[in-house]
Order: structure tokens, then C-alpha cells, then sequence
């Protein structure tokens, strides 16, 4: 088909009766009609099929026919259609110029139609757009309901609030508002540029209303944080017998999300199940999956995920991350383990939520693992949220050094970068260092943020460095203009009464201009336990019997505070008080990695497989202990 339409071209119009007359004007007048027929079906047959070679020969007579661009806008139309269609942006632009001076001088709101949408598509800056829809305003024309659409499109992709609203006015100067597809777009401009209640009214005062009506209304309050309205938006829309497709429940269910509201979820799931085909469509699916482990029920994501026909890296995403950020590290690891046997390529999502889990598990193997797998496969580079969640691990893992060469490596630093690299450092007690990293930020340009705030704090309170802790609280407000979080007054008290600035800490708790909560009256109850503050800790416990009355922590710590100052009958009356609550003292665990697989151990446990076989070698070691002059002559356990 391509040689016969290039030969073709060749015989028509490449002959000294045709293209090589002398006259351009006359040329143009001899072939008008031929090519106003011809050409226009051989363009739409190049856009349709594209046919490179032939899209070139095409236009290669326009070139030759100079003055055809004063006659022919149909045809250059579909001549860039063609273009576009094989992505070449420099012809598609060169013959847009020609239809901008081809309806400049007869005008025509198809082709600015045209024009306009060809410059959205390529993401042009909007004032070339705007500058293009004034042209066709003083051209006389007047918009219709393609032209508002495709100008509405470009001001929601740059996020240009006022040209939009300038659009907006004509809409409604030139009666397009109550075309249903122009009302949508309108509302969709501002649910993305962030103006609610201009789109909440533009749908109220909408006669005709459809379904992608509805579900731009119940997005534009999912993406605000407006969770329960949307939910309400979606039941009305039921009400209204009107039928939701995967899109608007993919949204519903988003907003379930964010309420965490397990029952609310169900019940949406229940009416998918009833109205739409879940099986065939996994952006649902995976929807489902990320609202069950969002409203804690792992057990049903799991089955749902499980019951899955199509399973994309979404999909294991959506299990991977969620088992993580409800702190069921072990089993994202398991999940993850599975997404490698079926032979799925993790992104640089699955990578984060594998090495948080490592992280928090202390699986520095598996941590490697994933960081040659990053440098050999190339699927994310040790930058961004990936090099910043390597930076984590290895300082969760215990590994700072080779923490600090991760960010040292890595090309792109960003507050989270410095960050997690500055809380691992106060982690290891390395408060210099942390320091002297939190002094470079501004000298890169990078403000820090309220956490990397708490990192500073904990690097001082664990080094003794009171007063520059106490200076860069001050400095969060006066100079980097951050607001104070529980989390940054309780490293001041914990700094304060490491100090033994007891009297200090207690101060700054009452001039705190937030109630404080558990953490801080804990960091002090803390600080009352090393420094045998008895009757202040008294004083303490019973704030923190009102605030936390559950938790073991604040009774053991009470309970030692008296052992320690000899007081055992106090002591022991704290522990019968717990036994009295039923309360179980948190029992402490330590952990082993081995073989990639990491074996933890609680005082007492016996659930582990090889339980017999490890309380005989411990029996051993303590047996050898006991008899340190045969165990140092070399009578070694194996």
C-alpha cells in the first residue's frame, strides 16, 4: 500500500504538467480541486495506517505547493494528524505554523480546534495555547464545546488557575456551561488545581449530570482529604440509579482508605461484587487489596489478592507495602519472596517496602541482597526514595558506615536523604557527625523538616549536648519557620533530664503550649529512674495512670524506681498491682539472621522448631561458663 500510494504521488503530481509549472498561482488554481479529493483521503489513509514514507512524500508537495496553505486547511489538518501520529514533533509544528497563517486568513473553528489540541498534546506552555485562542477571537469566531474542553485540558495539566477561570467566563459569556462535557471539564480544572467548592458548585447547579460527573465530584473530595464526603457523593449517585463503573469505585474504595472504616469497605466491596465484574478488571483488585490492609484486615487482602486472575507489579505492591506499613514485616518479606517465584520484576515501590522491612527486622543480608539487585538490574538507582530507604536500612541495621557511603554515592540528596542519614547517626550515638551533616543542608540548598528536627534533638540529648540542643529547638521557629510537635518537646525533656536538669525538665512541661501526652511525662519519668527522683516520679505515675493506665512500661520503670531507692515493699506493690490489671510485662526479644531468614526468641520460648536442641547448647555454654578454668583449656562446644 505505501509504494503504491508514494508511487502514485510521484505520477500525479510530479510531472512538469503539474508541480513544475512556473506560475504558483497557477499551479494552485490547476490542482484545487484534484487535491482537495485526492489528498484528503490519502492523509487520513497515512494518519490512519502510518505510513511514514508516504506522510514525508505528502509532504513534500505541500512544500512544493507553497501556496496551498492558503486553501487547503483540511488537508493540512490531516496531514499533522498523520504526523502526530508517528510522534514527529518538529513536522507537526512546522505545519501547524502553515494552518495558523492558512485560517488566519480564512477562518475556521476546526481547525483552531485543532491546532489548540495539537498544542496540548505536546504540553506547549499554556500562554502559546492562550495566545492561539485570543487569535481566534479576534478572528470573529467564537468558541464552541470542543475549543473549551481542549483549553481547559491545558490549564489543569499547568495547573493555571487564572487562565482557567478566564476560560470559565467564556463558557459562560458564549452559553457552554450547561453542555454536560464542557461542565465536566470544568469541574475536573478545579478539582485538580485544588478549588472544591468551585466544582461542587458547578455540579450542583448542572442540569445534566452523567457518570463521569459524578465520579470528578467524588474524586475531587478523595484527593482534598475529603474522604466522607466522597463516600456520600457515591451513595447519592446510587440514589440517582446511576450505575458506577471500575474508575469511580477504584476512587470509592481510595476514599474507604483513608477512613480506615473496615465496615464501610465491606459494604462497598459487596455492592461491586453485585454490580461490577471485580475479576476482570485489576486496578480494582488492587484497590480492594490496598483498602483491606489500610482498614487492618491483612487476612481478607490476602485472600482477595490470592483470588486475583491478573496480578500486575501493582498488585504486589499494593500487599507488599500494605503488610509493611501495618508492621507485618516478616510476611511483606514472605510476599515478596512469592512475587520472585513467579518471576514478576519488582520497581523501586516494592524495593522501599523490602528494605523498611528489612529494616525494622534487622535482615541486613536481605538488605544487601536488594542493594546488589539495585546496582546489577538497574531498576531504581541508589537516589531518591530507594537510596534514601538504603540509607535506612543500614543504619537500622547496624551497619552507619556503610550507611554513610550509600549517601555519599548518592548523585541526588534531598531532605529525606539527609534525614534518614542524620537519624541514624544520632541512632549510633554519633552526635558530631550528625551535627556537622545537619550544618551542611543549608549550604546545599535543602531546608530541613520537623523530623529531621527530631534527629538533631535525640543526637544531642544522647551526646550531653544541652545547649546546642536547646538552640536549634529555638531556632525550628525563629529561623526555619517549623512548627513544634509532641515528638520534638519530648527529645527536650529527654535531653534536659539525661542532664539531670530535672527541675528544668519539669518547667519546660508546664510552659509547653500543647497538653503534654504520655511520651513526654514518660522521658521524664525516665530521667526520674536514673537520677533516683522518687517523689517526682510518685507525681508522674499517677499523670500517666490517667493518660496511659494500660501500658506496663510506666509501672516497671515506678516499680524500680522504689528498688533502687530500697524500698521493696513499694516495689512489690506496683507489681501486684499489674497482676491485679492482668497486665504482662512486654517480654524482651532478640533476634538472629541466618541464611536470609531471621529466628526471633522471647524469655521462655519453646515455639521455635529447633527449641530442644538450642536449650541443650545453651545448657551447655552456661555449663561451660561455670567451669571457667576447663572451658579456657580448650574443652570447646560444638
Amino acid at each position: 500500500m505505501e509504494q503504491i500510494l508514494s508511487s502514485e504521488l510521484r505520477e500525479r503530481f510530479a510531472t512538469p504538467n503539474c508541480i513544475l509549472t512556473s506560475d504558483p498561482r497557477e499551479r494552485i488554481c490547476s490542482l484545487s480541486l484534484e487535491i482537495s479529493t485526492y489528498f484528503h483521503s490519502l492523509f487520513r489513509v497515512c494518519a490512519a495506517n502510518v505510513m511514514l514514507k508516504t506522510l514525508k512524500m505528502a509532504s513534500l508537495v505541500i512544500n512544493q505547493c507553497s501556496s496551498i496553505t492558503y486553501g487547503s486547511q483540511e488537508q493540512l489538518c490531516s496531514l499533522v494528524r498523520g504526523w502526530r501520529s508517528v510522534r514527529e514533533i518538529k513536522q507537526v509544528r512546522k505545519f501547524e505554523t502553515q494552518k495558523l497563517h492558512c485560517v488566519s486568513r480564512q477562518p475556521d473553528i476546526a481547525v483552531y480546534n485543532d491546532i489548540i489540541k495539537g498544542f496540548s498534546s505536546r504540553k506547549e506552555d499554556i500562554q502559546k495555547v492562550m495566545e492561539v485562542y485570543f487569535e481566534l477571537l479576534g478572528g470573529g469566531l467564537v468558541p464552541d464545546s470542543y475549543t473549551i474542553p481542549y483549553l481547559l485540558k491545558e490549564c489543569t495539566r499547568c495547573r493555571a488557575l487564572g487562565e482557567g477561570r478566564q476560560i470559565h467566563a467564556h463558557a459562560v459569556k458564549f452559553a457552554l456551561v450547561s453542555n454536560v462535557f464542557v461542565n465536566n471539564t470544568l469541574m475536573r480544572f478545579y478539582t485538580v488545581c485544588g478549588v472544591i467548592h468551585a466544582a461542587r458548585k458547578l455540579f450542583d447547579v448542572c442540569s445534566q449530570r452523567d457518570l463521569v460527573s459524578w465520579t470528578t465530584l467524588i474524586q475531587g473530595f478523595a484527593k482534598m482529604g475529603y474522604p466522607k464526603e466522597a463516600v456520600a457523593a457515591f451513595f447519592r449517585m446510587c440514589e440517582d440509579n446511576i450505575s458506577a463503573d471500575g474508575m469511580t469505585m477504584v476512587v470509592v474504595l481510595s476514599a474507604c482508605s483513608q477512613l480506615g472504616d473496615l465496615s464501610l469497605g465491606k459494604k462497598i466491596h459487596g455492592y461491586m461484587v453485585h454490580k461490577i465484574s471485580i475479576n476482570e478488571d485489576v486496578f480494582l483488585g488492587n484497590a480492594l487489596v490496598d483498602m483491606y490492609l489500610k482498614c487492618g484486615d491483612a487476612e481478607y487482602a490476602r485472600k482477595v489478592f490470592e483470588g486475583m486472575p491478573i496480578k500486575n507489579v501493582v498488585s504486589w505492591n499494593s500487599m507488599i507495602s500494605g503488610l509493611a506499613q501495618q508492621g507485618e514485616f516478616t510476611e511483606a518479606l514472605d510476599i515478596f519472596r512469592e512475587m520472585q517465584g513467579m518471576d514478576v520484576k519488582p520497581d523501586d515501590v516494592t524495593l522501599v517496602a523490602v528494605l523498611n522491612s528489612c529494616a525494622n527486622l534487622g535482615m541486613l543480608e536481605l538488605g544487601k541482597w536488594v542493594h546488589a539487585y539495585i546496582d546489577k538490574i538497574h531498576v531504581g538507582r541508589a537516589d531518591g526514595i530507594v537510596g534514601n530507604a538504603l540509607v535506612d536500612m543500614y543504619a537500622k541495621c547496624g551497619s552507619i558506615d556503610q550507611a554513610f557511603k550509600v549517601f555519599h554515592d548518592m548523585k541526588y540528596r534531598d531532605v529525606y536523604t539527609y534525614t534518614a542519614m542524620i537519624v541514624g547517626l544520632a541512632m549510633h550515638g554519633e552526635a558530631e557527625r550528625a551535627l556537622s551533616l545537619f550544618s551542611e543542608m543549608p549550604r546545599m540548598g535543602i531546608k530541613p523538616d520537623e523530623v529531621t528536627f527530631v534527629g538533631v534533638l535525640s543526637a544531642c540529648s544522647h551526646a550531653g549536648l544541652v545547649e546546642q540542643g536547646r538552640q536549634h529547638f529555638e531556632d525550628m521557629s525563629s529561623i526555619h519557620d517549623l512548627s513544634r510537635h509532641m515528638e520534638h518537646y519530648g527529645c527536650m525533656v529527654d535531653l534536659l533530664g539525661r542532664a539531670g536538669l530535672i527541675n528544668e525538665a519539669l518547667q519546660f512541661i508546664k510552659e509547653m503550649p500543647i497538653e503534654p501526652d504520655a511520651s513526654v511525662w514518660g522521658a521524664l519519668l525516665g530521667a526520674c529512674k536514673v537520677h533516683s527522683k522518687v517523689e517526682l516520679g510518685e507525681i508522674i505515675m499517677k499523670k500517666l495512670m490517667k493518660l496511659e493506665p494500660e501500658r506496663d512500661g510506666a509501672y516497671i520503670i515506678m516499680s524500680n524506681i522504689y528498688s533502687y531507692a530500697d524500698r521493696w515493699r513499694d516495689s512489690l506493690k506496683w507489681r501486684k498491682v499489674m497482676k491485679q490489671r492482668k497486665m504482662k510485662k512486654t517480654p524482651g526479644c532478640s533476634s538472629i539472621e541466618v541464611d536470609g531468614e531471621v529466628h526471633e526468641f522471647r524469655k521462655g520460648d519453646k515455639s521455635h522448631p529447633k527449641s530442644k536442641q538450642l536449650y541443650e547448647l545453651l545448657d551447655e555454654i552456661t555449663s561451660q561458663l561455670m567451669n571457667y578454668g576447663d572451658w579456657t583449656h580448650g574443652k570447646a562446644f560444638h
